[in-house]
């Protein structure tokens, strides 16, 4: 289980990196962009480039925020209910999460397939889209894994407010 443990963090943390890299790369071709505008000379393709590269991003990040709890969350009724309670919402909670990703996953790499049968691509740069869908469905299905991390090692863990009392 520890050995488990070791690799989904390993993955947790390329999945970061990975959407650093990708929101540095961003940055630098709006800047690049920017600067050639000034000058009359934009970058050929960067909306190809951001547009493509924002799914990385976006996705990228989700795994760790997973992992650190850093989603939204409204506990407006958490001290109310017992440590048992929380518990199993929690545990609920990240199952319902990874569900969701898994699907997430699924779907899209139902459609990168059709995307590489009908050889889709971006406008400009003509860059297969479906390499971006099957970035995508990695980077959930390392989410899915945080969230069942989340939830299998949430149970053992008190929650915040009742550790105070």
């Amino acid at each position: 289980m520890r050995a488990l443990h070791r690799f989904a963090e390993g993955l947790i943390s390329l999945s970061a990196i990975i959407g650093t890299l990708g929101l540095l790369f961003v940055v630098a071709v709006i800047v690049i962009d920017v600067i050639g505008r000034n000058f009359g000379m934009p970058l050929y393709g960067a909306q190809d480039l951001v547009m493509m590269t924002m799914v990385v991003v976006v996705f990228g990040g989700m795994a760790l925020c997973g992992r650190e709890d850093g989603h939204i969350v409204v506990d407006i009724l958490e001290p109310r209910f017992s440590p048992r309670l929380n518990r199993a919402i929690d545990l609920a909670a990240g199952l319902l999460g990874a569900t969701i990703f898994v699907v997430i996953a699924y779907t899209v790499f139902k459609s990168a397939q059709l995307s590489q049968m009908l050889n889709l691509s971006t406008n400009l740069l003509r860059l297969p889209t479906a390499w971006f869908q099957y970035a995508l469905c990695a980077l959930s299905l390392v989410a899915a894994l945080a969230l069942i991390l989340r939830a299998l090692i949430s149970p053992r863990r008190p929650h915040p407010e009742q550790e105070a009392s």
